[in-house]
């Protein structure tokens, strides 16, 4: 099964692409699907991730199936 990995905002734009799915038997955290989904491309700081719409951090563990979102930092005011 696969992993879908979506990228929004300024990722979208670097990254060239919306969504990828990446073998979920070559993924065993956010990071790890961040790595293959972008060619192994270094993380910029503070991404926030989601796995199944919950916000996590790159450590947490996915499974085939999830889908992992990465959003950059958001500033308001």
């Amino acid at each position: 099964m696969t992993i879908t990995v979506r990228f929004f905002a300024s990722l979208r734009e670097s990254a060239g692409r919306r969504e990828i799915a990446v073998d979920g038997a070559r993924v065993e955290t956010a990071g790890d699907a961040w790595r293959l989904a972008t060619g192994g491309q270094p993380i910029p700081g503070n991404v926030l991730v989601a796995v199944n719409l919950e916000y996590t951090h790159l450590g947490a563990p996915v499974r085939a199936g999830d889908e992992v979102a990465f959003f950059p930092p958001v500033t308001g005011g």
